[in-house]
């Protein structure tokens, strides 16, 4: 079987795909260096640079399955008080460029990932109409990657598009939890003193109270509404585009490497990486768990 991948980014969609059996041909991007990236790790795809939206579809290789996780920013609670301006309607209406492929090729399969507030979108029943108009019936679910091995907390909705009457009933079985401790390495990184005169006053106040509830190893968000800390025994809250989390041990500090972001987010130990830390973490957090993707893949495929 083979699949294309729209906005694939670093390629957390491709690999899901590459490690459920899918050969992936080809694969888009609208951001150089994402290109780049998947290009070193997926040699084998065709790979093109553009804005989507203006894609001409002729030029994409036939394929069984289309694979699609178009921007969240414009749907994400992240955003704040940003949601709704201008940038956020235009990351919205990348959505339809899913629907200009499956109309042009009408592949069997489809599945979408986006954040769960893509559902309150109030175009989302236009776009499920759409979708149902090209003969494509949908099976919307909620999957915390933590539910498929990879050892981070993060819940993203999976669309499943058949092109059938009815919708597939897909059963997706959940894995043993993985701990953040799995992959944090307390020998390696560049590790501060967490007592410095710089150190900001919340900072300090989530450490005391991430110690008081876990003891001297754990990990603290370094924003957000996390106060207390979080255990190195259980799965990682969701990495995201920039630094989030900190290791706390003992008197010492020091933020998630890229290369422990990779490993949260269930890549290969020998994905490559962007060379900058920012490249490489942005790039982490935007993209699909390859274990979740994987999981969803196989189970649609066991269902239709």
């Amino acid at each position: 079987m083979k699949a294309i991948d729209l906005f694939a980014g670093a390629g957390g969609f491709s690999t899901g795909a590459k490690m459920a059996g899918i050969e992936v041909v080809w694969a888009a991007n609208h951001w150089p260096a994402a290109v780049e990236i998947h290009s070193q790790n997926h040699p084998g795809a065709q790979h093109a640079c553009q804005d989507l939206q203006q894609a001409c579809w002729m030029d994409v290789p036939s394929h069984d399955l289309l694979l699609a996780s178009p921007c969240c920013q414009g749907h994400s609670r992240a955003r704040g008080k940003a949601n709704g301006n201008p940038q956020h309607d235009a990351s919205r209406s990348t959505a339809w460029a899913v629907v200009s492929a499956a109309e042009y090729h009408r592949p069997e399969l489809a599945v979408i990932e986006n954040v769960p507030e893509f559902t309150r979108w109030a175009l989302y029943p236009a776009w499920c109409a759409a979708m149902d108009a090209l003969g494509y019936a949908l099976t919307p679910m909620i999957v915390d990657a933590a539910d498929h091995g990879a050892p981070q907390h993060r819940e993203r909705l999976f669309i499943v598009a058949a092109r059938a009457k009815h919708p597939l009933m897909i059963e997706l079985e959940k894995r043993d939890h993985v701990p953040a401790a799995s992959f944090i390495d307390f020998g390696a990184g560049n590790w501060q003193p967490i007592e410095k005169p710089s150190r900001a006053a919340n900072t300090l106040a989530r450490i005391a109270a991430g110690r008081a509830a876990h003891g001297d190893r754990f990990i603290s968000s370094y924003y957000g509404g996390n106060k207390g800390g979080r255990s190195i025994h259980r799965p990682v809250g969701t990495i995201t585009t920039k630094d989030r989390h900190a290791i706390i041990d003992g008197d010492r500090m020091r933020m998630f490497s890229a290369q422990e972001c990779r490993a949260a987010m269930g890549f290969p130990s020998d994905y490559i990486l962007p060379a900058k830390h920012e490249d490489a973490v942005h790039m982490l957090g935007n993209a699909v768990c390859p274990p979740a993707a994987r999981d969803v893949i196989t189970a649609m495929l066991e269902a239709a």
